[in-house]
């Protein structure tokens, strides 16, 4: 289950006029009824809402006075998330006869036209509150406080990520609320600026509108709406034609799959840092210690020390991405480790919907050919996973069967992907023969969508970017050197990086130096072995600038250092 939560804006939302009328009850407590939980997220104070709404029951929290005040239902608790009202302020708003005027735990209300007396008690008693405006109402509150601030601490509290959050409003002040969950929905009769953001508007206005979106939870999860959540893509990379590449942030199981040091974990890296950029959690089971250190997750167990399978559910419980490291586990004994694991993963999967992501690299020794899932399992385990192997044919057939994605990488991905169609039993798409990929290159199918593969370039992750960045200053591309020769080519002087190069260019003679120049063997090089074509086009300006020796050799070595300081 994707959403386990609905969050709903009380006025102009689920009330009109301020009630809320039998069907759209009787609809929220289906919701209640399906294990979903229910949040209410309104700018009314508690009492006033009390007073036009007496079933606050239904909801497992209410966020009140616009983000400022967490109340329980259930146990009738009540936490205010900022600082109440000073003094002072309420009474400079009764001095200038502000009215209406409303002051609660945390919060002041007004209406229009009082605005410009609220902004300039603010200003006179040089205090740090903001100014939100709701269909004509006025709030004031702690800068930084709304409705998406309240939103998260009631989340947090029921265990739960906004990415499993359908929201729905109505209004100015939704936007902010709206904007942290993972499906933003606008009612009919919403304000236009708050439907162009939203990720899909009902047909129906207020209470119906909101019956339209549960009828469509309860139903199907909202799985035909998945497409229109394009704002959560997770970027791979970009095709030969330049347009981007993208994976889905849920339901997606991916294979990545290709020989020893072909590139399977940079490419892994680059996704995984994108998902941690965007607040998704993942757990990765990492067997031989690849994933160690990584700067997204905490990590359990090392080489001397077998994993806590406690000290892993705690981080995963407290919203930390986390990296089971079995290097300290024995060979024989990792396939039991892994699935004690993952069994208590899938628990905490079904009651909170996270990790979002599961990882497994060495997939062929975690889920080996005699792996056989419980039927009711298998869609849970690998709703949002990456399966990572060397032999995508040892892989437990249950398990290649949820795959939809391939990323193949390495000097062969054909072969690759027909070693996956001949473990799933299906012919493999058409694949030239001669297709060869880069380091960062991947040939990635969309198994179920009946296109051929593609060649896409991976976006690097920015540890990938540094860690390159390093190799190209002061590491070795090896059957890429660029060699000094000359004219006459009576020299032989081997650059294997760029400090190198730019050691020696300063060294070579005039004529040495402008004769690759000329020649353009300067931003050749940078493109095809260095693989910055933004360096390369900046070196190949210069070379078509008819500079002296000294002139072009000196940008030359400025354009290297300003993207590769170490180079220097």
């Amino acid at each position: 289950m994707r959403y386990l939560a609905l969050a709903c804006d009380y006025d102009g939302t689920v009330a009109t006029q301020g009630t809320v009328d039998r069907e759209t009850l009787a609809a929220l407590e289906r919701v209640v009824a399906s294990g979903r939980k229910l949040i209410l997220v309104t700018g009314r104070e508690l009492p006033d809402l009390e007073r036009v709404f007496p079933h606050l029951e239904l909801f497992d929290r209410v966020v009140a006075e616009n983000g400022a005040l967490l109340y329980r239902p259930g146990t009738r608790e009540q936490t205010p998330l900022c600082e109440g009202p000073r003094e002072a302020f309420v009474r400079r708003l009764e001095e200038r006869s502000v009215q209406p005027l409303s002051v609660g735990q945390c919060i002041v209300a007004t209406r229009q036209p009082q605005e410009t007396a609220v902004l300039e008690a603010i200003r006179e008693l040089g205090l740090e509150l903001q100014v939100i405006f709701n269909k004509g109402a006025v709030m004031v509150l702690p800068s930084g406080v709304n409705k998406s601030t309240g939103l998260k601490a009631a989340l947090r509290e029921l265990g739960l990520s906004s990415h499993n959050v359908v929201g729905i409003g109505d209004a100015e002040n939704d936007h902010a609320f709206l904007g942290v969950c993972e499906c933003a929905v606008a009612v009919a009769n919403a304000l236009e600026t708050l439907k162009q953001r939203a990720d899909v508007v009902t047909r129906g206005d207020h209470g119906a509108g909101v019956r339209e979106l549960i009828s469509q939870l309860l139903e199907s999860d909202l799985a035909e709406w998945a497409p229109r959540l394009t704002r959560h893509a997770i970027l791979l990379g970009r095709d030969d034609e330049g347009r981007q590449v993208s994976l889905r942030p849920h339901g997606q199981c991916v294979l990545v799959a290709g020989p020893s040091g072909s590139g399977k974990s940079t490419v892994v890296t680059a996704v995984l840092e994108r998902l941690a950029a965007r607040g998704y959690q993942f757990c990765l089971v990492d067997p031989e210690g690849d994933f160690e250190g990584f700067p997204d997750a905490v990590s359990v167990g090392d080489e001397q020390h077998a994993p806590s399978t406690e000290e892993f559910l705690q981080l995963l419980e407290r919203f930390e991405s986390t990296v089971l490291n079995l290097l300290g586990v024995s060979l024989a004994d990792r396939p039991g480790v892994f699935a004690a694991a993952l069994g208590r993963i899938q628990e905490l999967r079904a009651r909170t919907g996270r990790p979002h992501w599961l990882v497994m690299d060495e997939a062929h020794h975690m889920l080996p050919e005699s792996w056989r899932p419980a039927p009711l399992t298998m869609p849970q385990l690998l709703e949002s996973a990456v399966l990572i192997t060397v032999h995508p044919d040892h892989v437990s057939p249950a398990a290649l069967a949820a795959v939809d994605t391939v990323l193949a990488v390495g000097p062969e991905p054909g072969k690759t992907i027909k070693a996956f169609c001949s473990a799933t039993g299906e012919p493999p798409p058409r694949i030239a023969n001669d297709l060869t990929l880069d380091k960062l290159e991947v040939l990635a199918w969309f198994r179920r969508a009946g296109s051929p593969p593609l060649r896409v370039r991976v976006e690097p992750g920015s540890a990938e970017r540094r860690r390159h960045r390093r190799k190209y200053a002061h590491g070795d591309v090896q059957d890429k050197s660029f060699y000094f020769r000359g004219p006459q080519e009576k020299l032989n002087l081997r650059a294997q990086n760029l400090a190198l190069f730019v050691q020696i260019a300063a060294g070579v003679d005039d004529d040495t130096w402008m004769h690759h120049l000329r020649q353009g063997d300067y931003s050749r090089w940078v493109r095809d072995a260095i693989k910055d074509e933004a360096l390369a086009e900046e070196i190949c300006r210069i070379e078509g600038q008819n500079l002296p020796p000294q002139e072009s050799r000196a940008q030359v070595k400025a354009a290297i250092e300003e993207k590769y300081t170490s180079a220097a």
